[in-house]
């Protein structure tokens, strides 16, 4: 049986987003737990988590903490945020929506949305991204 390496045993590879894993060249499991984090939106997002990246698609395991989130924001990937605990309140292209544990967010390349988790507890969410970009976007003037 070939041995199996993962993200600890694996040298680095170039990241499109510093801090991220790479993916690839026998490394193909990855536990989220123990992988380092990073910002996802430095100065304009609280979310932070591990990040690997493949060839084509970056997945990230993201906390929010209470209270905070996103401001508005755009990004060249399209992006797909999946709630795995609490509720964001999130705005994507106008549209304002609640969004609760177990449900799905789509978000289109370049366009501006948001997301802030409820008073009541931290958000945790798993997001997937192109790899036109790296994790983080460009927020909107204020």
């Amino acid at each position: 049986m070939a041995e199996q390496r993962n993200a600890s045993t694996s040298p680095q590879s170039k990241t499109k987003t510093e801090g991220a894993v790479k993916a690839g060249a026998g490394c193909y499991t990855f536990d989220l737990g123990k992988l380092n984090t990073i910002d996802a939106g430095p100065g304009y997002s609280t979310a932070h988590g591990p990040v690997v990246e493949g060839e084509r698609i970056q997945v990230g395991l993201m906390r929010v903490p209470r209270g905070t989130g996103g401001r508005p924001h755009s990004h060249p990937n399209e992006q797909w945020i999946y709630v795995l605990q609490g509720t964001l309140e999130s705005e994507v292209d106008g549209v304002k929506a609640r969004v609760p544990a177990g449900s799905l967010i789509y978000i289109p390349s370049n366009v501006v949305h948001s997301a802030l988790a409820t008073p009541e507890e931290d958000v945790v969410f798993l997001t997937a991204k192109d790899m036109s970009h790296g994790i983080a976007g460009t927020a909107v003037p204020k």
